[in-house]
């Protein structure tokens, strides 16, 4: 049997498999959320000693105090230890991720468009921002991309200070592609710690690790789960699910293309979402076979099939209306668009992290090279989130300065709402100043 069932929509038995993933969630539960909560409290109160017993229990067992931060001499030699090719794409992916975020940019602004009156907004980077960086198969899998999607917009919106951590390699190391990427967008404090620890080290401070003001970079679910307990300390870019993806096909869809890009978020994670939405039984059964037989040739098929089998699916519609429908439901992280006349229906779309337009323009594109960034929102938020970007890195300050004349027009209707709210003293703060009769307007 295919490893993706087809389900005919509507029917109840589509609508059972659509809420199985709408209603997927986060995944945390409770022991998690004790289990996090012990570790942060532990970082909190013993700092670096804390650090260092987690790192040598999980990840690194010679793991000391002086050997925390990576040291210069690392960062230097790293470069050595990767190859041209390598250098040469990090490259090209540094530079357009780049001129897609400088587009972001916002300025500081003054409005003086009523008499007496100056309004408006400071635009101002924050302090301090703290990479997390999975470590990936003990550092065998290195995920460069997250660092350049996270610092990149971080230096753009002005900020200074950016630090990175990442789950040292059971040697006590950091992939040096870690390393090279690190550098290529100036990050030269690079701290071995990983999962909850790592968070609460960057939320809290510890004598080796800075506290920072906001911590971007995706992780595992502790990672995730001690992200959302420490938002109330520091700013944070999201909370990350499980990866997922939903394609919308119609006949001219290519059933290799269809396939191999379900199966690239599929084979992430086994609570991952991989879902086809097409208007053709054709391309429905040519794609459950051709996901069967690429399968097979997968270095992570058994992860792949688990998430097939628990959030995956083909749903049958009766035409591409209902299938943006479906999609705007789920409100997936990624969207992907197989069909003849794609931007006819872009302004259908109301909720999805990003959209992938056309047969070329796969969700990997987006991963490592287009531009825009892939730390996107999961597990539907995306009907209220939007993904990272320049925005997570700045803070708005309102201005605001009344003329005598201004705040006498405005004065009456001032008291009167506070009188409704019943707040006398905020409507006494404006009695005082109509009461002055002296004073030269401001």
């Amino acid at each position: 049997m295919a490893e993706m069932k087809i389900y005919n929509f509507p029917s109840k038995e589509a609508e059972k498999r659509l809420s199985a993933i709408i209603n997927r969630g986060l995944g945390f539960k409770k022991k998690d959320f004790f289990e996090v909560s012990r570790i942060l409290d532990d970082v909190k109160k013993n700092g670096d000693r804390a650090l260092v017993k987690y790192i040598r229990r999980f990840d690194s067992p010679s793991m000391t105090l002086n050997t925390l931060k990576t040291t210069e001499e690392e960062m230097d030699n790293a470069a050595s230890f990767t190859d041209r090719s390598f250098k040469q794409a990090l490259g090209r992916a540094a530079s357009q991720i780049t001129v897609f975020h400088q587009k972001q940019q916002k300025m500081s602004w003054i409005d003086t468009d009523r008499p007496g009156t100056l309004l408006g907004q400071l635009i101002n980077p924050v302090g301090s921002v703290g990479i997390y960086v999975p470590g990936g198969r003990g550092g065998k899998t290195p995920l460069v991309s997250s660092i350049l999607m996270c610092t990149i917009p971080a230096r753009i919106a002005g900020v200074e200070k950016v630090v990175m951590v990442t789950p040292p390699t059971a040697e006590g190391g950091v992939n040096p592609h870690l390393l090279v990427a690190a550098k290529k967008v100036g990050i030269r404090d690079v701290y071995k710690v990983g999962s909850a620890w790592g968070i609460a080290a960057l939320a809290f401070g510890t004598e080796t690790v800075p506290k920072v003001d906001v911590i971007a970079g995706p992780g595992n679910i502790y990672v995730s789960l001690a992200k959302k307990i420490v938002a109330d300390l520091v700013g944070i870019d999201l909370i990350a699910g499980p990866s997922e993806i939903l394609i919308i096909a119609d006949r001219t869809a290519n059933p290799e293309f269809t396939a191999a890009d379900l199966l690239s978020q599929a084979e992430h994670d086994p609570l991952a979402s991989a879902l086809l939405v097409t208007n053709s039984h054709e391309i429905a059964d040519a794609v459950a076979l051709t996901v069967r037989a690429q399968l097979e040739n997968l270095l992570r098929k058994e992860i792949a099939k688990k998430s097939l089998s628990r959030y995956g699916g083909i749903l049958v519609v009766p035409d591409l209306d209902s299938a943006m429908a479906i999609s705007n439901r789920i409100a997936p992280e990624h969207l992907e668009l197989h069909i003849k006349d794609p931007f006819d229906y872009i302004g259908q779309i109301r909720n999805a992290g990003a959209v992938f337009v056309g047969d070329y323009t796969p969700e990997s594109v987006g991963d490592y090279m287009a531009g825009p960034n892939h730390v996107l929102p999961t597990a539907g938020t995306a009907r209220f989130a939007s993904g990272l970007s320049v925005d997570h890195f700045i803070k708005k300050t309102n201005i605001l300065h009344y003329s005598r004349s201004a705040f006498n027009q405005e004065a009456k209707a001032i008291i009167r709402l506070a009188e409704i709210e019943g707040l006398d003293a905020h409507a006494q703060s404006i009695r005082v100043r109509l009461q002055q009769r002296k004073g030269k307007n401001s």
